[in-house]
């Protein structure tokens, strides 16, 4: 299938970004209040796909995102549903606890989704582009050529520097691995703003987005994480029908395990994220 980009011009002023909510309705209302807070429109309030995902309130999560009228690309959740496909696409190891945890939390979520919402999902692009403080911008998922693949901040940047060549980009917001973090080289910007549906491994129950900013012409960014109703979240989860590691996880902000991360970033479990 041939990808849809959608091109949306230029845009000034502060720009939010986020990605995997994951079903995470309490982090998305509290996201939204601090948009509305800081006077960021809808429009200026991007994620990086994956609205749907690990935890209890898929159809609740997709109805809110769409009434607030923020805008989204396609995670592999997104394509994985759309298409009817049996599993989430997320590219886990066969056999691996996250591979045997999606086998409970896709089915879930794919059970609680209204044809609206899947229309709503359907008409999602693959990725965004657009102008920013004279810098041209896109917005992907993982990587251009594989929506699925863990792009860190230790993956080599040759590997990063294979997106900005293809996607003739100064500046690429992505998303998927979970952990905010931004590298820079020959002018060159990768940020991934991190999730607001799961913690960032780091030992805390917040969670992370990053704001653009265009004042004086240049373009400067910084990340944030924030707190919210995450025991209600947790709550919820515990239904019988969801992975119970995951909602330990909303509470203690470690992951049951870190099967998908480099070295450097398992390492890093439980010690804070460092920017």
């Amino acid at each position: 299938m041939d990808k849809k980009i959608i091109n949306i011009g230029s845009i000034s002023g502060k720009i939010l970004l986020f990605g995997g909510v994951y079903s995470n309705l309490q982090a998305l209302e509290r996201l939204k209040s601090i948009a509305e807070n800081l006077n960021i429109p809808p429009e200026n309030c991007l994620c990086t796909g994956d609205l749907v995902g690990y935890c209890a309130q898929p159809e609740e999560t997709i109805q809110l995102f769409k009434l607030w009228g923020a805008q989204s690309i396609l995670g592999n959740v997104e394509i994985q549903l759309r298409d009817g496909a049996e599993d989430c696409g997320c590219d886990f190891k066969e056999g691996s606890r996250c591979d045997s945890f999606s086998q409970l939390w896709y089915p879930y979520a794919q059970s609680k989704l209204s044809k609206n919402s899947i229309d709503f999902i359907s008409g999602l692009p693959d990725h965004i582009q657009f102008r920013y403080a004279g810098k041209k911008v896109m917005v992907l998922h993982g990587g251009y050529e594989n929506i699925s693949e863990f792009i860190y901040k230790s993956t080599p940047w040759e590997r990063k520097q294979t997106n900005f060549n293809t996607t003739e980009s100064d500046v690429i917001i992505a998303g998927h691995c979970g952990l905010p973090f931004h590298h820079e080289n020959n002018d060159k910007i990768w940020i991934n703003p991190g999730v607001i549906g799961m913690p960032a491994n780091d030992g805390e129950p917040h969670v992370w987005y990053a704001v653009l900013n265009d004042e004086g012409g240049k373009l400067t960014f910084e990340h944030f994480s924030f707190r919210y109703h995450h025991k209600l979240t947790s709550l919820l989860m515990q239904n019988g029908l969801l992975p119970e590691e995951y909602a330990r996880t909303i509470i203690t902000g470690i992951w049951d395990n870190t099967e998908i991360l480099p070295p450097v970033e398992s390492g890093l479990q439980g010690f804070g994220i460092h920017l």
